[in-house]
C-alpha cells in the first residue's frame, strides 16, 4: 500500500483548512485503504474537512457499508460530495446507517411525481388511501424514505456538471417529492383518524399547493404552503365532511412536522387560506368561491397564481383551480391593483430586520423576491387578455413574457440567469444543515464553503463579489420593469381607451441613463409639485440638472439624494439662492451626488454642508491646529464626556465629508488627502483622550500612530493602526496599568461610530493579538530588547507619536529609533524580511484573489513599494538621517537621491503607489465599503473610473492602466528587493 505523503501545503491546495488534523486522519484512513484517489474528490467537495471527518465517523459506525461504497469510484464521488456539502445528511446517515447504501445506486435523472408518490405510499403500506403503518412507525417510515429520495437527489444535484442548469430540475423534483410526502401523510392521517372509515371515505379532501410548492420551484427545506378544500360525497354532508377534513388536515400536518424519532421534514403552512390564521383551516369549494368573490385582497390573488392540486382528491383540486383561475386573471383590473402589489413588495423589504438586510438572499433588495414579484406582476397584468403568459413557474413565465414581447429577451435571459444563481445559493445554504434559511453567511469560512458548494466560485471574496453584482443587476432590472408607468396604464385598460402619457417621459429618462425612470419621475414630481418658491426654482433648474445627473455614474441615486437634500433644507434661502444663482455649485452638487453614495449618505446627516459646493475655500482641508482648537472648545462646552464625544464624532463625519467632496471634485490630491484624513483622526483621538485622561490620574499616556496612519497616508475607509503606551508618574505599577487599561476601554467606546466607523487596529503591538492592548514604556523597552523580531522593527518604521503626553511620545520614538534604525542589519535578518514578504504574498492574499488586482498585497501594488522602501530604511537609515521618515513617498525620494534607485525606477514605484492609493479611496466612495480588490464588474469599474477623473466608458481603460502601472512597478521591485 502506498504511504500517504501529502504535505500540509498539498492539503491546503486541496481545500483543507485544519491541515494537521486532515493529515493525521488521512494517514489513519490509509492504514485501511489507499487514499490517493480520494484526494481529488475531497478537493471537489464543498468542505473537505467536514467530508473527511464525517466519512471517518461513518467508517467507524459501519465499515462494511462504507468500504462497499469506496470500492466504486462513482459511489465514492457521491458519498464525499454529499458529506462535504451537508452535515444534515451525515447526521441522517448516523441515525439510519443502512440508508448510506442508497448512494451506490445509479441515478440518472430524478424520479417523476408518480414514482415518488408510489414509493412513499408503498413504504406506509397504503391501499385505498389508508396506510397500514400508522402512529410513530408510519411517520418514521415516511420520513426516512423521504430523506432517502432527498439524499439521492442531492447527490445528483451536487455532481451535475452545470449546477445552474440543474436548479430547475431539482426544484421541480423537490416539489414532486413534497407532494408525494403529503399524499403518504394523508394516508397515515386517514388510518389514524378518530372518525369512522365510512366518514373518512365519504369526505373528498384536496390539498392545494401554493407558493413554491404550487409553482414546482421548491427548495430543499421550505415551508410548504397549502390550502385545504373538502366536500361530502354520497351520504356524507358537507358539514360532516368539513369536520372530518379539519381533523385530517391537522393529523396530516403532524405526520409531516411533529417531533419524532426521525426529525420533522418541514413546516406545512396553511396561512394563505381565506382570512389567514383567523379563518377556518378547511372550507368547501363554494365557501372559497364566495370569499374570493367578495372579500379577497389583491395580494391573495397574487398568491393564487401558483395554486395547483398537490395531494388528495385530484378532481376536487382541479375544480378548485378552475374556480379561482378566472378571479386571478381578472384581478389586475381592480382599482389600484398594480400600486397595491408594488406597496406590498415595498412593505416586505421595509420589514426586514436591519441586521439581516445585507444578508437576505430571498427578501432583500436584489433578491429572489424582487424577481418573483416582478414576474408575477407582469403575468397578472398581461395575463388578463393573453393566456400564453399564465404560467405557475417563474422561469416558464419569464420565457412566455419574452416570447410575447412584454419584456425584452435580454432582460428575460438576465432575470433567468440571476434567478437560477440565487436559487442555487439558497439550495446550497439549506443543504448544509437541512434547515430552512435564506441568510447568506457573515463569516468568510462559511462563505468559502458555500462558494465551493456552488461550483461557481472558489473563495468567499469571489462569491461575495458575484452575489453583489447579481443583486445590483436584479435590482436594476426590477426597478426598470416593476415600476414602469406602462403597467399602471395597462392595468386600468378599457376596451376603448389606453393612456401612456407617462411612458414618453420615462423613455426619455431611460435614454439619458436613468435605470429607474418611474422612480425618477416620482422624484421630479415631488421636487416640482406645488406653488412654492422652491418648486418654481426646481422646475426651472431640473431640465439642466437631469442631464448633469445623467452624466454621473449613478444618476438614479444622485436624483434621490438631491430630493432628500432638498426636503431636508426645505425653503432655506441660501440653498435656493445657490441653486438659482450659482450654476457651478449646482453642477458640482449633482456630480458629487451621482458619483458617490458615500457623499449622499453623509449629506443626509449634515445637509448644511451643501453650502460648501459654492466655495472652494470651504472644501480645503482644515489645519490640524484649527481642528484641535474646535475640539478643545467642544470639550469646554460639555460636562458629560458622552455628549462631548457625540459632538466630536459628528465633527469627524463633517470633516471626512468635506474631504470626500474635495476628492470627488478633484480639489485635493491623494497625498494631501492622506495627511488631512490623518489629522481628522488625530483630532478625534486627541479630544477623546482629553475626556478620559487627566493630569492627576498618576500616569502619562500616549497613542502611537502606525502603518498608513503613522505615515499620514490614510485613505477613505482605512483602519487606524495604533499602539497604546503609558508611564507611571505618581501611581503604583498596578494602579498605572489599571488606569491605562480603563483609558483604552473608554477611548474605544467613545470613538465607536456606526455611521462612519473608525477601526482602531492594535494588531501591530508586541505579541500581536495575544499581547496586552496597552503596555508601559518600560515593558516595550524590555520586549524590544529581548524578543523583538525583524518584522516588528520594520513595523516601527511607521511609528509616530500622535496623541498624548509629549514627553512620553518623544521617549517612545527614541526607543523605537534604536530598534528600527539598527547600527547594522544582519544578512539573515534581510533574508527574513524577504522571506516574510514572500509568505505574505502567498498566504495573506485572499484565496482565489487575482494577485494582479489586489491593491494592497498584489503584484506591484502598495505593499511592494512600501516593503522595498522599508528595506532600504532598515539597511541605511542609521547613517542617512533623511531616511528616518514615516512617509513612504518621502523615503522613496531620499532613497532615489542616495542612489539606491534610479529616477525612472522611482517614478514607476511612485506611480503604482499613487494609483493604488487613489483606487482604494475611490472604491470606498463608490461602494460605501472598504475593499482591496479591483472589481471585474464593468459597472463598478465604470463608477470607480469616473471618480478617478476618467471620461465615461473608461472601465476597461482604468483596468488596463492599473495592470500596466503595477506590472512595471513589480519589475522594479523584484530587481531591487529580491535581486
Amino acid at each position: 500500500m502506498t504511504r500517504h505523503r501529502n504535505t500540509l501545503t498539498d492539503l491546503a491546495r486541496l481545500g483543507f483548512t485544519d491541515l494537521q488534523l486532515a493529515h493525521e486522519t488521512l494517514g489513519a484512513l490509509e492504514r485501511r485503504r489507499t487514499v490517493e484517489h480520494l484526494l481529488g474528490m475531497f478537493a471537489s467537495s464543498a468542505d473537505p474537512d467536514l467530508a473527511l471527518a464525517r466519512l471517518t465517523s461513518l467508517i467507524e459506525r459501519a465499515p462494511g457499508h462504507i468500504d462497499a461504497l469506496l470500492d466504486d469510484e462513482t459511489s465514492t464521488r457521491r458519498l464525499i460530495a454529499v458529506l462535504g456539502a451537508s452535515s444534515g445528511f451525515a447526521d441522517f446517515f448516523e441515525r439510519e446507517i443502512d440508508e448510506v447504501t442508497q448512494l451506490a445506486e445509479t441515478y440518472r435523472v430524478p424520479l417523476s411525481a408518480e414514482e415518488y408518490t408510489a414509493d412513499l405510499l408503498d413504504v406506509v403500506g397504503a391501499t385505498g388511501g389508508f396506510a397500514a403503518a400508522a402512529g410513530d412507525a408510519g411517520r418514521n417510515a415516511l420520513r426516512v424514505r423521504y430523506r432517502r429520495h432527498l439524499v439521492r437527489l442531492a447527490a445528483w444535484d451536487l455532481l451535475h456538471p452545470d449546477p445552474l442548469a440543474a436548479v430547475e430540475v431539482v426544484s421541480e423534483a423537490l416539489a414532486d417529492l413534497a407532494g408525494a410526502a403529503l399524499e403518504a401523510a394523508l394516508a397515515v392521517a386517514r388510518a389514524e383518524s378518530r372518525f369512522s372509515r365510512d366518514d373518512v371515505e365519504g369526505t373528498r379532501f384536496a390539498v392545494i399547493g401554493m407558493g413554491k410548492a404550487g409553482a414546482r420551484e421548491l427548495n430543499y427545506v421550505s415551508d410548504v404552503d397549502v390550502i385545504f378544500v373538502a366536500e361530502g360525497a354520497g351520504e356524507t354532508s358537507n358539514a360532516r365532511a368539513i369536520d372530518v377534513a379539519t381533523a385530517l388536515s391537522m393529523d396530516l400536518m403532524r405526520v409531516i412536522h411533529d417531533y419524532g424519532i426521525e426529525p420533522p421534514l418541514w413546516e406545512v403552512d396553511a396561512n394563505l387560506r381565506p382570512e389567514g390564521k383567523d379563518g377556518a383551516i378547511v372550507r368547501t369549494l363554494d365557501s372559497h368561491r364566495a370569499y374570493y368573490e367578495r372579500w379577497a385582497k389583491s395580494w391573495e390573488f397574487q398568491a393564487l397564481l401558483k395554486a395547483r392540486p398537490l395531494a388528495g382528491d385530484v378532481e376536487l383540486g382541479a375544480r378548485y383551480v378552475g374556480v379561482v383561475a378566472p378571479l386571478v386573471w381578472s384581478s389586475a383590473s381592480r382599482a389600484n391593483f398594480v400600486e397595491s402589489v408594488q406597496r406590498m413588495r415595498e412593505r416586505v423589504t421595509a420589514n426586514i430586520p436591519a441586521a439581516e438586510l445585507d444578508y437576505q438572499l430571498k427578501l432583500g433588495p436584489g433578491g429572489l423576491r424582487d424577481i418573483e414579484f416582478t414576474v408575477q406582476l407582469l403575468e397578472l397584468v398581461h395575463g388578463q387578455s393573453d393566456e400564453s403568459v399564465r404560467q405557475q413557474g417563474t422561469l416558464l413565465a419569464l420565457a412566455a413574457l419574452a416570447d410575447r414581447g412584454y419584456i425584452g429577451r435580454v432582460e428575460s435571459a438576465e432575470f433567468s440567469r440571476d434567478y437560477r444563481f440565487l436559487r442555487l445559493l439558497e439550495h446550497r445554504l439549506q443543504l448544509s444543515r437541512l434547515r430552512r434559511t435564506h441568510l447568506m453567511p457573515a463569516d468568510d469560512e462559511s462563505m468559502r464553503t458555500l462558494a465551493r458548494a456552488t461550483g461557481l466560485a472558489s473563495s468567499a471574496t469571489q462569491l461575495r463579489d458575484l452575489w453583489s453584482t447579481t443583486k445590483v443587476a436584479v435590482r436594476t432590472l426590477h426597478e426598470r420593469l416593476f415600476y414602469r408607468p406602462l403597467l399602471s396604464a395597462v392595468a386600468a385598460l378599457r376596451d376603448d381607451e389606453i393612456s401612456l402619457s407617462s411612458d414618453q417621459a420615462a423613455a426619455r429618462l431611460a435614454a439619458i441613463g436613468f435605470t429607474d425612470p418611474k422612480g425618477a419621475l416620482k422624484h421630479i414630481a415631488a421636487l416640482t409639485a406645488g406653488v412654492s418658491r422652491r418648486s418654481a426654482i426646481q422646475r426651472h433648474l431640473l431640465p439642466v440638472m437631469l442631464q448633469w445627473f445623467a452624466d454621473g455614474a449613478d444618476p438614479d441615486y444622485g436624483l434621490l439624494a438631491f430630493r432628500r437634500l432638498s426636503e431636508d433644507l426645505g425653503e432655506s434661502y441660501w440653498f435656493l439662492r445657490m441653486l438659482r444663482d450659482s450654476s457651478g455649485a449646482a453642477e458640482r452638487l449633482t456630480i458629487a451626488l451621482s458619483s458617490a453614495r458615500y457623499i449622499g449618505v453623509l449629506l443626509e446627516r449634515i445637509p448644511e454642508a451643501a453650502a460648501w459646493f459654492e466655495n472652494d475655500g470651504e472644501l480645503a482641508p482644515r489645519s490640524l491646529d484649527s481642528l484641535l482648537e474646535e475640539a478643545r472648545a467642544t470639550i469646554a462646552r460639555h460636562t458629560d464626556p458622552e455628549a462631548a464625544a457625540a459632538v466630536l464624532r459628528t465633527a469627524r463625519r463633517r470633516e471626512v465629508l468635506r474631504l470626500a467632496i474635495a476628492a470627488i471634485l478633484g480639489l485635493i490630491d491623494v497625498e494631501s488627502l492622506g495627511r488631512a484624513l490623518s489629522d481628522v483622526t488625530t483630532t478625534l483621538l486627541t479630544a477623546v483622550l482629553a475626556l478620559v485622561h487627566s493630569s492627576d490620574d498618576g500616569i502619562e499616556f500616549g497613542i502611537i500612530a502606525m502603518g498608513r496612519y503613522g505615515g499620514r497616508e490614510v485613505g477613505f475607509g482605512s483602519d487606524a493602526d495604533i499602539l497604546y503606551v503609558y508611564r507611571a508618574t505618581t501611581a503604583t505599577p498596578d494602579a498605572a496599568r489599571s488606569t491605562a487599561t480603563t483609558i483604552v476601554s473608554r477611548i474605544s467606546a467613545l470613538t465607536e461610530d456606526l455611521r462612519l466607523p473608525l477601526d482602531l487596529d492594535t494588531d501591530l503591538r508586541p505579541e500581536g493579538k495575544n499581547g496586552p492592548l496597552v503596555r508601559s514604556l518600560e515593558s516595550y523597552r524590555s520586549y524590544y530588547e529581548r524578543w523583538s523580531l525583524t518584522w516588528e522593527a520594520q513595523a516601527l518604521l511607521r511609528a509616530r507619536g500622535a496623541v498624548g503626553d509629549d514627553a512620553l511620545l518623544q521617549d517612545f520614538e527614541t526607543l523605537a529609533d534604536g530598534v528600527r534604525y539598527p547600527e547594522q542589519i544582519a544578512d539573515h535578518d534581510v533574508r527574513e524580511v524577504k522571506r516574510i514578504k514572500a509568505r505574505v504574498e502567498s498566504e495573506r492574499l485572499p484565496q482565489a484573489a487575482d494577485p494582479a488586482r489586489h491593491l494592497k498585497l498584489g503584484r506591484g501594488s502598495l505593499s511592494d513599494v512600501e516593503w522595498l522602501v522599508q528595506l532600504v530604511q532598515l539597511q541605511h537609515a542609521v547613517r542617512i538621517p533623511a531616511l528616518r521618515t514615516t512617509s513612504t513617498l518621502d523615503a522613496l525620494e531620499v532613497a532615489t537621491a542616495e542612489g539606491f534607485l534610479t529616477p525612472p525606477e522611482a517614478e514607476k514605484l511612485k506611480a503604482a503607489w499613487l494609483f493604488a492609493s487613489r483606487a482604494r479611496s475611490a472604491m470606498t466612495l463608490w461602494m460605501v465599503r472598504t475593499t482591496d480588490v479591483l472589481p471585474v464588474d464593468r459597472p463598478q469599474l465604470e463608477g470607480i473610473a469616473r471618480l478617478m477623473e476618467y471620461p465615461p466608458g473608461s472601465a476597461s481603460t482604468l483596468e488596463d492602466d492599473y495592470l500596466r502601472t503595477t506590472r512595471l512597478a513589480r519589475a522594479v521591485f523584484e530587481k531591487r528587493f529580491y535581486g
